[in-house]
């Protein structure tokens, strides 16, 4: 049979047991024959580390089936700790008289760990849940927030103290949606929406806000010639972050972080499992107590951690978010010495643009949008923007009251430019239904699809679903006027 069987005479000497039994305590047949079933078989309560009582006493007195408990740690001669089930009959004479104990151990440790995955498996679906939920709540108080933020900065001069602080109150904010970003990621993932940026400020930026209050410092050093990447600023820094806390909390009592990023290009017969092309090498480098080499090949792996609070999300995250911008993460570690991330991403074909990018500011026009938010304090700080921008506003709660105004406006001389629509409606008809009615009134409405979940396959795919743009939550005024710019000079 599978389980370790272990029989005793009445003393509680050990007469007999099997390969199993042998395996799992240690202890030879021929080691054990005449010990005491204490010297072979120790088993301690898995809460209180305490030794469980002698299961031949408690067996032969009860005079039936039991066992020291249902559930226990047996410690084998070695010292290797397995959880196990024992249960134990008394063995009996033909007089019906007890002559020993015969006691049966199964090992359970491989069952108990694939049910505490399942059960954290299923509360990480709950945690999911709960995530996606709060951050879309929160990304609208960001909105709200935000915008009236821009606002206040529009009325305030440039420059004074009032404008400063609004400065350092809109910076704290956009740290906030980066957090809401985060639970995003966590709730549903999906695809990175790209665009090319420079990793110089990205990297400083991240690596200061996840050490603020720290001991550990970081150094920088960076190609002056660096090439601009390919990614999606939300979920690298959610890379960046996750390695940087990584390394300030395997150095306890402080350190350095070394980070530096260069260019250099990868060729087809190197070994990465990359393409071969332009890349920017980011190298993360620390003074910790480093990784077990046993360990190094598990560390991407999902809930593997060695922290007693660690739930092992965050390097799996990592390395999900890595190889969807079809870039490359490995790492070299040393017990004593240090560990060191390489990320390899993508460098962008848009460098000579990026240099020769206009002047920043919110660029004014002219034209009629409908607003679709079912949020009122959203509506009214976007429309009080758009009005100082140029336009004229007007609201719609749901999908249903946007149809109708489009309707209207559309048979009148005054028609819409641009529809702006929130993709999801609590209670009515969100974005994505909205667009299909609206392509079948007129198919050359110009809409922008809206969310704080950028990574939504809606927003990723928006020109699939009819929409022509995509508009982030909280909205960056400079960026939301230039494509409300861009849709209405365009046919």
């Amino acid at each position: 049979i599978g389980d370790g069987v272990i029989a005793t005479d009445v003393d509680g000497n050990v007469i007999l047991m099997n390969k199993v039994a042998e395996h799992l305590t240690g202890w030879s047949h021929e080691e054990a024959i005449g010990k005491h079933l204490n010297t072979i078989f120790h088993v301690i309560d898995e809460k209180t580390k305490t030794p469980c009582e002698n299961p031949v006493e408690k067996m032969l007195n009860t005079d039936g089936v039991g066992g020291c408990t249902k559930e226990a740690i047996l410690v084998s001669k070695e010292g290797i700790e397995r959880i196990v089930a024992n249960s134990g009959a008394p063995i009996k004479d033909k007089t019906n008289n007890n002559i020993g104990v015969v006691l049966g151990i199964r090992d359970i440790t491989e069952s108990r760990k694939m049910k505490e995955e399942r059960q954290k498996f299923e509360k990480l679906e709950s945690l999911a849940l709960l995530a996606g939920g709060i951050a879309h709540d929160f990304n609208n108080f960001l909105t709200a927030i935000l915008s009236n933020i821009t606002l206040a900065k529009l009325y305030a001069d440039f420059g004074d103290k009032v404008s400063e602080r609004l400065t350092d109150i809109e910076n704290a904010s956009m740290r906030a949606q980066d957090l809401t970003k985060q639970l995003l990621t966590f709730s549903k993932g999906g695809a990175p929406i790209r665009k090319s940026a420079s990793i110089i400020d990205l990297l400083e930026d991240t690596a200061r806000f996840a050490l603020s209050g720290s001991i550990t410092q970081c150094e920088f050093s960076t190609a002056e010639d660096l090439w601009h990447v390919d990614v999606d600023e939300g979920q690298v820094s959610q890379v960046i972050q996750n390695l940087i806390i990584n390394a300030d909390q395997a150095m306890p009592d402080g350190g350095l972080i070394e980070v530096h990023a260069e260019n250099t290009i990868i060729g087809a017969e190197e070994e990465l499992s990359l393409q071969a092309g332009k890349y920017v090498k980011i190298t993360i480098k620390d003074q910790g107590i480093g990784i077990p080499k046993e360990n190094l090949l598990k560390i991407f792996d999902p809930y593997f951690t060695t922290k007693e609070t660690g739930s092992g999300l965050g390097l799996a995250t990592t390395f999900s978010i890595i190889k969807k911008h079809d870039g490359y993460i490995t790492v070299e570690s040393e017990v004593g010495v240090g560990t060191t991330f390489y990320i390899y991403l993508h460098a962008s074909e848009k460098q000579t643009l990026m240099k020769k990018e206009a002047a920043k500011g919110p660029i004014t026009g002219d034209g009629k949008i409908l607003v679709m938010d079912d949020e009122e304090v959203i509506r009214e700080a976007i429309g009080e923007i758009l009005a100082l921008l140029g336009y004229q506003v007007e609201f719609a709660k749901n999908g249903e009251e946007a149809i109708e105004l489009y309707k209207e406006a559309k048979d009148s001389t005054k028609p819409f430019d641009i529809v702006i629509m929130d993709l999801i409606i609590r209670g009515g008809m969100g974005g994505k239904e909205t667009i299909k009615n609206l392509l079948e009134i007129d198919p050359k409405v110009k809409a922008i699809v809206s969310s704080g979940n950028s990574k939504d396959p809606v927003m990723v795919d928006f020109e699939k679903h009819g929409f022509r743009g995509v508009a982030n939550k909280p909205y960056n005024i400079e960026e939301l006027s230039k494509t409300l710019d861009t849709l209405i000079g365009r046919v």
